[in-house]
């Protein structure tokens, strides 16, 4: 089933039509889905790709990821911390996020919400140990 994206010249918005073939969304005359005008545009749409635990873990687990990670700065950390958390979805949870919030605001998060084991520490993402001194450590041995 085909969708297609359209953007309105008359209100400005967005429209999302659907077709139930091809040959109906070539054949049809697109109108805004908000103000009903035919004076509209079409998008290029947004795609998603599906893909497996497997392979999301081995993305996270390749150290080309940290080669931009400055591991004295919290703000990159939180960059990259940020990337790999997305990758996780809500499995990071709550403790992480603020983590990554205290870090973008340039503050490295306090001893004890790094040494709260792998559900709050930067340990539980592969690749995450020596590159940035461990978590907690974060290269200020």
């Amino acid at each position: 089933m085909p969708i297609y994206d359209y953007r309105c010249t008359a209100c400005g918005r967005r429209s999302s039509l659907f077709y139930q073939t091809f040959s109906a969304a070539e054949s049809a005359e697109p109108r805004c889905e908000h103000c009903a005008s035919a004076d509209v545009s079409r998008l290029v749409s947004r795609v998603a790709q599906i893909r497996s635990e497997e392979s999301r873990l081995d993305d996270m687990g390749d150290e080309s990821a940290l080669a931009d990670v400055d591991e004295n700065d919290p703000r990159s950390i939180a960059r990259w911390a940020r990337k790999m958390g997305e990758q996780l979805g809500d499995e990071a949870g709550d403790d992480f996020k603020e983590m990554v919030d205290q870090m973008e605001a340039g503050e490295m998060p306090d001893d004890g919400a790094m040494d709260g084991g792998a559900e709050h520490g930067l340990d539980s993402f592969p690749g995450a140990g020596a590159e940035l001194g461990g978590a907690g450590h974060f290269g200020d041995d």
